[in-house]
């Protein structure tokens, strides 16, 4: 009987960790897609407009995310004044949470292109697959509800908590603040500009989505596993497969996490317009 525990539990396992290579793949087929999505920028040469509007795109975008560094620095500094020897472990979090906050807040407040707008409106799966999107809502509200049944078990400390509430919550209201305004506003109208605007689309709905995926997907991994560690303490007759399946998620989760993360690493780079590739 415990041979064939043994074996569920390590087909459980395997099992759980299958989301998360599926996921990394729908990221991969995302790269390809912002890739055609640059590359059409550099087939046309926008109008002078289109020219201005990629310079202010960049320049804003650089300033929110170093503000975003500062935040980041600030965060540590804090931790280090209420938590002392103790904070050295949060260094890193707070890094990248403040990064993060600058890359959402970045995409959140862009200013409005400079250009005459179309009729047309963009539909959503014109600039980012929809399961890619609606796996970042469900990564969030997974995170929210691991957290509070976590908090309410009295498995959390209340600071803890708090963060692991506020911080995905927060972020998830910014992305869903830069994919409102991306449907909300008309196409460009010059069909020279008409790329540049697709691009800045693609761009910005890929960076939010990826972000509230990594800040949510890793506290997530970390509260399964949290989770998973509580309930396998317990003294239980038979085979327990829930404690392997907790820690099964939670490893998928992080997994899923850092994938989203190294593409995002690679994405921070805005829309750039060279000489065109037809030319000459």
């Amino acid at each position: 009987m415990s041979r064939v525990g043994r074996l569920i539990a390590v087909v459980l396992f395997i099992a759980v960790m299958v989301p998360s290579g599926l996921l990394a793949r729908g990221w991969a087929r995302a790269a390809d897609r912002r890739l055609v999505a640059g590359g059409s920028v550099e087939l046309v040469p926008p109008s002078d407009a289109g020219a201005a509007v990629l310079a202010r795109q960049a320049r804003h975008g650089r300033r929110v995310r170093q503000l975003g560094l500062v935040l980041g620095v600030v965060l540590v500094g804090v931790s280090v004044v209420l938590l002392a020897e103790a904070s050295v472990f949060l260094w890193v979090p707070a890094l990248v949470v403040g990064l993060l906050a600058g890359v959402l807040l970045a995409e959140a407040t862009r200013p409005r292109p400079r250009w005459a707008p179309g009729s047309r409106r963009p539909r959503r799966g014109e600039q980012i697959s929809p399961w890619l999107l609606w796996t970042m809502r469900a990564a969030v509200v997974a995170e929210l509800a691991t957290a509070w049944l976590l908090w309410s078990g009295g498995s959390l400390d209340d600071g803890v908590a708090i963060t692991a509430l506020v911080v995905p919550a927060a972020g998830w209201l910014l992305a869903e603040v830069a994919l409102l305004r991306l449907v909300v506003r008309p196409l460009a109208a010059d069909g020279a500009d008409v790329p540049v605007d697709e691009a800045l689309r693609t761009w910005t709905a890929h960076l939010v989505t990826a972000a509230v995926s990594v800040v949510a997907l890793i506290p997530l991994g970390a509260l399964l596993l949290v989770a998973g560690v509580d309930l396998g303490d317990r003294v239980t007759d038979g085979v327990d497969l829930v404690p392997v399946a907790l820690v099964a998620g939670g490893f998928s989760a992080i997994t899923a996490g850092l994938a989203v993360a190294f593409f995002l690493a690679t994405w921070i780079r805005p829309v750039r317009h060279a000489a065109p590739v037809l030319a000459g």
